[in-house]
């Protein structure tokens, strides 16, 4: 399969960056072609311009701004996002990516009055999200009800293929959590995604 990762945090050296290591071990170890794409590392500009705001619905003429982002995301069978949860949601620099690449004739088809929208990454087999959380698992889930997780596995899954699976590892408690913790998170990351066919 092919797989794009995407991979957001600002400190190379962050667990993050171990985590995205080991998602790219373990697509190794399952023999997928991986596209790693590091928003930081490529200086990704996460903020939509005036000019890029009221081109939106233009077809060709959105997707000029981020077309190298638009064919990389064509070009894949499987989206993996990897990035820690800040504020119960993706960060800032990963939100941006998401407003300026999934434009209306890419990832999807405006809807029709009273209509459901119609997606149009029908090429993305599968969407899977890796993630550290500060907050605990219970407060993540029933007091927060869990939004970063809806934004990808509701939201980006629901205008992929009809078939497309989705998978979430989550490593909560991060602020607190051990080095045992921390390396059992890791394993499990890259046997997850080693199990990825």
């Amino acid at each position: 399969m092919r797989l794009l990762v995407v991979h957001c945090h600002p400190d190379p050296q962050s667990f993050g960056a171990a985590v995205r290591d080991r998602v790219l071990a373990g697509a190794s170890r399952a023999g997928h072609e991986v596209d790693l794409m590091d928003l930081h590392a490529e200086g990704f500009d996460p903020v939509m311009s005036c000019e890029e705001r009221r081109g939106y619905h233009t077809p060709v003429e959105n997707e000029r701004p981020v077309a190298a982002h638009i064919a990389r995301l064509r070009a894949a069978e499987g989206l993996i996002f990897v990035y820690p949860t800040w504020w119960y949601g993706q960060p800032a620099m990963l939100k941006g990516w998401l407003d300026r690449v999934f434009v209306p004739g890419v990832a999807f088809e405006m809807p029709l009055p009273g209509q459901p929208i119609r997606g149009g990454l029908k090429n993305i087999r599968l969407v899977g999200a890796i993630s550290t959380l500060g907050s605990p698992w219970w407060w993540w889930t029933f007091a927060m009800r869990a939004p970063g997780r809806r934004i990808l596995l509701t939201g980006v899954r629901a205008i992929c293929n009809p078939r497309a699976r989705t998978f979430w590892l989550a490593l909560h408690g991060m602020d607190s959590a051990t080095d045992a913790q921390r390396t059992r998170f890791l394993d499990r990351v890259e046997a997850r995604v080693a199990k990825l066919s």
